[in-house]
């Protein structure tokens, strides 16, 4: 996470677009141009941006509705999404332009259509048979408020009820209202004053079309007959309405109602309910009613075949459970179970066998849309376990606070992750397989491994697999489980610096070659870890703890005691603290009430054994501690390489250099030291590396402690006021810090540290927020022994650049501009025999080191808040220079690889993305994309290679898009298609009874009801029709290239296949009925032939 301050986010906001192109190719007479070789590939024709998928949970949902034949489910929610998933990597994301809240939705069963309704009274049609859904048609109403719709399977004629208790009735094909309008004081009886309330449910009878049942919210419920145009029957209830359902056979219905009780009613008995119940009320002896519980917001009734039916039902618990979480009911029979849910509910439903509401309903399973989750539940095992849920749905498990993406890694990473991951899986689900397994995937030619690691608030880090526009989660780690989580009340204050999540990521540094993986966390906490697929138990976890402190602050003497000695560091075991007692924290740091804080890490590190499952396993746990009563800074940069074996971080008191190794402090440094260059060895005796003491502090090294009279201050350092505040919070450093120059960015390289030198060696790039960019060489000893035996040598090369604004990144190109990334050790298993380390090492060499000799043989790459630059080295010479942004600032920016090229990409907070040429930044793309509204999306967008990108949309999505053109061109092929061609399941088989005595389904011409010739035309005012884009023109649209014109036409010839096979099977009937009707004929004609006509 790069560091942001709320006073610039605001000034970016409210900042015009500025994208400044005063490019610079001039460099200093005399300079050198090598530049002029490099021969630059990537024009701005290779750069388009668009959307391409959106990954988690639908934040704030709102409706659900699924489509047992096309095994689709759809989720609506409160800003107008609409999310639609199938099988396991089917997914899709469509936005109302009005943003108002879905409160309904509607499947055209087996049509690939469905039918949004609006809390801005608006009801949308959307296409499904295209990649990307569209709006065929949209009605909005203009006098009435839209409360409840209901369309019938297998018909066109969707009703709409209304808070004014009227019910209109709306053509789907042309999105027209007919002239057939169910009054509400025709509905109720004429005696009653009050009006009804509104229309809460409307559904028609299984058995016969033609009767509809309406509730209303006040408990009435009217069965009308849509022929005569009149109520057939009332049942009047005193408690109000909630939801309604019916019995498959027509003959009974049951509504929830607002006391928790359930009434049964038989259709033809409307003087009173057949049966009351309470299901979650005590039932008093006395025979009294029982005492009424919370609504029940809604009741499913569904048969079986078999066995008894099932009731489902949410809400409806008694008052006297206070704190009790949601809870989803079954009954069935006589049992009656109650399923506790983690998030309130906001709506359910039964799966069932058959689409056919006159059938018996065979129900298998219960969708649960809950606040934050979907919970899928099999009512055909004992005990409702609940089914494996295989979309990325747990990304807000907990709070997101940091995110990298990285596309095109290494190929054996994935499986790697997969296999510790794979242990972490929870047990006791259901062995059926997920039942929404609509829709298939897409025909995409993305083959590289693309990876998403997201860190939590709650300290714990996720690795997902992103390829092939997919999400899936691999492994999960936790990292609080190195600290002790349970402290006394008292002691609590006086160490932490956030009132909560203590062990929230701030921001993290992965090396997919090495697999080595460093976080920083909000307890100025800094955690290395290494990957193993062996189990191992750390009896004692490696501390390091670091006094780094204000350069302005009131403790710049020194500290009493010997524990400053300049002295050589002396060599130490590689496990340092097995032979020694677990410290207490009472000997290392200073916590009475009458002395200033000291000497204490804000959390404490566990000093029982660790068991350390496969996976990511920790190597040393780093500590920044109280400083004379001033609290540790929020830690703002962090590196890891693998190669040198260093673990570098700053934050606005200074950096840290760290030997992972050797379990040692190279380096602790303040920010204005950096500037002046120094002696390699001056900087040893200062930052010694020591045994662990037995007080508990393997390291006790406070740089600046012993030698504040030598410190070299900047030149703007004497005027920063230093009574500044500190701020409690994790998420941006306060305003009123912003003066102090803080460490923003590292870049471990093979460069040249000095202007003469003529070999490039190891280095560390520096960058300020100040804009400062500064190079550090680094001497390390030869491999093997001697590098776990001999220091490192560290010393500061002074100042190389000066941007305007803080730097965000930094980066080397070689004299021909291909991108040089910092040397890697290759993977190997740490706890595997030495052999198999020796193999794995000599199997996969490191990336070897750049080897250029001469003058100006690398560029510099770096870039700002507000500017890009670049270097040619050793020279350092400047020779490309472009104001990205006047105006606004750049909150992330990264140099991506592309079509073969690098660029930078940047993301501006007027919501501008951009890329740069390199090496000669030339403006190749610049979009208004979207404007900064929070300060999630600053925190979690990342560039990554080959034109990806993401953020976090919302608290619980991610958002990815793409700025290749490539890309874009092939999306349509690469998404999940929703709409695949499945027979409709066959009607059920009335019987020849039910056929003789009319006892089956009763059918209904509702054209002849509702067409304009019997009902006439609706009132124009009432509602507005407009078309949608998603006709053919729409579609057209949509899919661009000759890969969507191939699709259109597999799509026409599907339908035109569909539509033929079913006149062929029309046809092949009418001709067996005529031949039957013949035969029947013939065989009359035959038997009544010589008879008279008395005798017939």
């Amino acid at each position: 996470m790069k560091k942001f301050n709320i006073r610039k986010v605001l000034d970016g906001l409210t900042a015009a677009s500025s994208s400044s192109s005063s490019s610079s190719a001039t460099a200093p007479p005399g300079a050198p141009r090598e530049n002029d070789a490099v021969q630059e590939t990537l024009q701005s024709e290779h750069f388009q941006l668009c959307k391409t998928v959106r990954h988690g949970f639908p934040y704030q949902p709102s409706s659900m509705a699924f489509d047992p034949v096309q095994k689709i489910l759809a989720i609506g929610t409160q800003t107008g999404a609409l999310r639609l998933f199938g099988r396991a990597g089917v997914e899709c994301y469509c936005q109302h332009e009005s943003g108002a809240a879905v409160i309904q939705l509607q499947f055209l069963v087996n049509e690939g259509a469905l039918v949004s309704a609006l809390a801005d009274d608006s009801v949308h049609l959307w296409n499904l048979r295209q990649k990307i859904p569209a709006i065929l048609h949209s009605l909005k109403f203009n006098r009435e408020r839209i409360t409840y719709c209901h369309l019938p399977f297998q018909s066109k004629w969707l009703y709409i009820g209304t808070e004014r208790g009227n019910i209109h009735i709306v053509n789907v094909e042309s999105f027209s209202l007919s002239g057939y309008v169910i009054m509400w004081n025709k509905a109720i009886e004429l005696s009653t004053k009050t009006h009804p309330g509104p229309v809460v449910h409307i559904s028609d009878n299984p058995m016969d079309e033609g009767k509809l049942l309406i509730g209303f919210e006040c408990g009435v419920v009217v069965l009308w007959d849509l022929k005569c145009k009149k109520a057939d029957y009332r049942y009047n209830y005193d408690e109000a309405i909630h939801s309604v359902a019916w019995h498959h056979e027509g003959k009974q219905f049951v509504c929830s109602h607002s006391d928790g009780t359930l009434t049964t009613w038989n259709v033809r008995a409307p003087a009173k309910p057949a049966q009351i119940i309470t299901p979650h009320g005590k039932q008093p002896k006395d025979g009294k009613k029982p005492e009424p519980c919370k609504p029940i917001l809604k009741v499913e009734y569904k048969t079986t075949r078999a066995g008894d039916p099932f009731m489902v039902l949410s809400g409806g618990l008694s008052y006297d459970t206070v704190g009790r979480r949601a809870c989803l009911t079954v009954m069935h029979g006589k049992s009656t179970t109650v399923l506790e849910m983690d998030f309130p509910i906001v709506d359910f439903l039964t799966l069932c066998e058959t689409p056919y509401p006159n059938d018996f309903q065979e129900p298998y399973g219960v969708v649960a849309l809950l606040e934050k989750d979907l919970v899928v539940i099999d009512l055909g095992q004992i005990g409702y376990p609940i089914f494996e849920n295989p979309y990325p749905l747990t990304i807000h498990e907990s709070p997101v606070t940091c995110c990298e993406y990285f596309a095109d890694c290494p190929a054996e990473l994935i499986p790697a992750l997969y296999s510790v991951g794979s242990r972490q899986k929870r047990q006791g689900y259901s062995k059926k397989e997920w039942p929404i397994s609509g829709g298939n995937w897409g025909q995409g030619t993305q083959s590289y491994p693309e990876l998403i690691i997201t860190g939590h608030a709650d300290g714990s880090i996720k690795f997902w697999d992103a390829s092939a526009f997919m999400l899936q989660v691999l492994y999960k780690l936790k990292t609080a489980k190195v600290f002790e989580r349970a402290r006394a009340k008292e002691e609590k204050p006086s160490t932490d610096i956030v009132d909560e999540d203590p062990f929230a990521i701030q921001t993290l540094s992965w090396c997919p070659e090495s697999r080595m993986l460093c976080i920083a966390g909000v307890s100025a906490h800094v955690i290395v870890y290494r990957f193993s697929k062996q189990e191992v138990t750390t009896e004692v976890v490696q501390l390091l703890e670091v006094r780094m402190q204000s350069e302005f602050g009131d403790g710049d003497s020194p500290d009493p005691g010997g524990d400053q000695t300049p002295t050589l560091p002396a060599p130490v075991s590689s496990s340092p603290q097995e032979s020694e007692p677990p410290p207490t924290q009472s000997s290392s740091g200073s916590t009475s009430s009458d002395g200033p804080r000291d000497n204490i890490a804000c959390l404490q590190v566990r000093s029982s054994p660790l068991k350390q499952s496969p996976g990511y396993q920790v190597e040393l746990v780093i500590q920044l501690v109280w400083v004379s009563g001033e609290p540790p800074q929020p830690i703002t940069s962090l590196a890891i390489n693998s190669s040198y074996g260093l673990v570098v971080f700053g934050n606005s008191n200074g950096l840290a250099v760290v030997d992972y190794l050797q379990k040692t402090l190279l380096l602790n440094m303040g920010t204005s030291e950096l500037y002046s260059p120094s002696d390699p060895y001056q900087r040893q005796p200062r930052s010694p590396r020591k045994t662990r003491q037995p007080s508990g502090a393997l390291c006790d090294s406070n740089d600046g402690s012993n030698a504040s009279e030598d410190r070299c201050k900047s030149p703007t350092s004497d005027a920063k006021d230093n009574s500044f505040t500190r701020s409690r919070s994790s998420s941006v450093t306060s305003i009123d810090r912003e003066s102090r120059e803080a460490i923003s960015a590292f870049h471990f390289c093979e460069s040249f540290p000095r202007k003469n030198d003529g070999q490039p060696g190891p280095c560390l790039l520096v960058g300020t927020t100040q804009g400062s960019v500064m190079m550090v060489a680094l001497s390390l000893p030869p491999g093997g022994e001697q590098r776990l035996q001999q220091p490192v040598a560290i010393s500061s090369c002074g100042t190389m650049a000066g941007l305007k604004g803080g730097i965000l990144t930094m980066a080397l190109l070689d004299a021909t501009g291909t991108l040089l990334p910092p040397s890697y050790e290759p993977w190997y298993d740490p706890n595997a025999s030495d052999e198999d380390k020796e193999k794995s090492r000599r199997r996969r060499p490191a990336s070897p080191p750049s080897s250029q000799e001469g003058q100006d043989s690398q560029f510099a790459v770096l870039c700002s808040e507000k500017q890009a630059k670049v270097l040619v080295m050793p020279s350092q010479t400047r020779i490309y220079k472009h104001n990205i942004t006047e105006t606004s600032f750049v909150l992330r920016a990264d140099v991506v690889q592309m079509a073969g090229a690098n660029c930078i990409a940047c993301f501006c907070a007027n919501g501008h993305i951009m890329t740069l040429s390199l090496p000669s930044l030339r403006p190749l793309l610049d979009v208004n994309y979207l404007p900064l509204t929070d300060m999630r999306i600053a925190r979690t967008f990342c560039f990554s290679n080959l034109g990806q990108a993401l953020y976090l949309t919302s608290p619980t999505e991610i958002q990815r898009i793409t700025y290749s053109q490539e890309t874009c061109d092939n999306l349509q092929e690469m998404l999940s298609e929703l709409f695949t061609p499945v027979e409709t399941p066959e009607a059920p088989n009335r019987g020849f009874f039910k056929g003789l005595f009319g006892g089956g389904a009763q059918s209904l011409d509702r054209e002849d009801l509702f067409g304009e010739t019997a009902a006439g035309k609706a009132s124009r005012s009432l509602a507005q029709h407009i078309p949608g884009p998603g006709g053919m023109e729409g579609m057209k649209g949509a899919a661009s290239g000759v890969v969507g014109e191939l699709a259109r036409a597999r799509i026409a010839l599907d339908e035109r296949g569909q539509k033929l096979g079913e006149l062929e099977d029309r046809t092949a009937a009418m001709m067996a009925s005529a031949e039957s009707f013949s035969k029947h004929a013939h065989v009359m004609m035959l038997k009544y032939k010589d008879k008279k006509w008395y005798q017939l």
